[in-house]
């Protein structure tokens, strides 16, 4: 059997032309097997009908091998005959031919180093890709971080809104103004807190 790879031939048959051919050789061989013994069986039956016949079946099994082994040897060399013509007339794809998908290489030729200044581009490539997708990201975790601070902006301009509608309510227009009222009502909530603590301390002791 040919040891030439064939790999060309292999893509476009969809096998190797070594297998197609190895396959063929055994189902050849097969054939030739089974007819030596279809043809013994045929001679068996024929010796039992002649009486007194001095062949033995185990001298006609002899002959039949005896055959077979010259039957074989003629076929093994046929055999490489018709392989070496498969190989080259049946089975070969010339070398100046193109496959269909392999076109792309005739319109486009790059050498090796061609190649690998590609490959370096598409390397490059794949590398802002992924520092743009991690930018991303962090703008996103960003943008949802200022969300949160908003959040938390808007409740402060609510509690100042309300603070300002109590201190319109109770005549007081300044932020100065308003905070020396709280801190003047503060002192007087925590001046009650220490007397009612007082009180409950002597009703305690009581």
């Amino acid at each position: 059997m040919s040891v030439d790879p064939m790999a060309y031939e292999a893509q476009f048959f969809g096998f190797t032309p070594q297998t197609c051919i190895l396959r063929v050789y055994i189902a050849f061989q097969d054939y030739l097997f089974e007819t030596m013994l279809l043809v013994e069986s045929v001679m068996l039956k024929k010796l039992n009908e002649f009486p007194g016949c001095k062949i033995s079946p185990f001298e006609l099994r002899k002959s039949t091998e005896k055959f077979l082994l010259f039957m074989k040897e003629r076929f093994d060399k046929l055999f490489s005959t018709m392989e070496e013509m498969l190989l080259q007339l049946v089975l070969n794809i010339p070398k100046n031919t193109l496959l269909p998908e392999d076109k792309v290489h005739e319109q486009y030729p790059y050498s090796k180093e061609q190649f690998q200044v590609l490959q370096d581009e598409v390397h490059q490539l794949q590398e802002q890709y992924r520092a743009e997708v991690a930018a991303g990201q962090a703008l996103h975790a960003e943008l949802e971080e200022q969300k949160v601070v908003q959040a938390e902006l808007e409740k402060i301009l609510q509690w100042f809104d309300g603070l300002e509608n109590t201190c319109r309510k109770y005549g007081i227009s300044s932020f100065k103004e308003s905070f020396t009222f709280l801190a003047q009502n503060s002192k007087k909530l925590q001046d009650i807190l220490n007397d009612v603590e007082k009180k409950s301390k002597k009703i305690k002791k009581v």
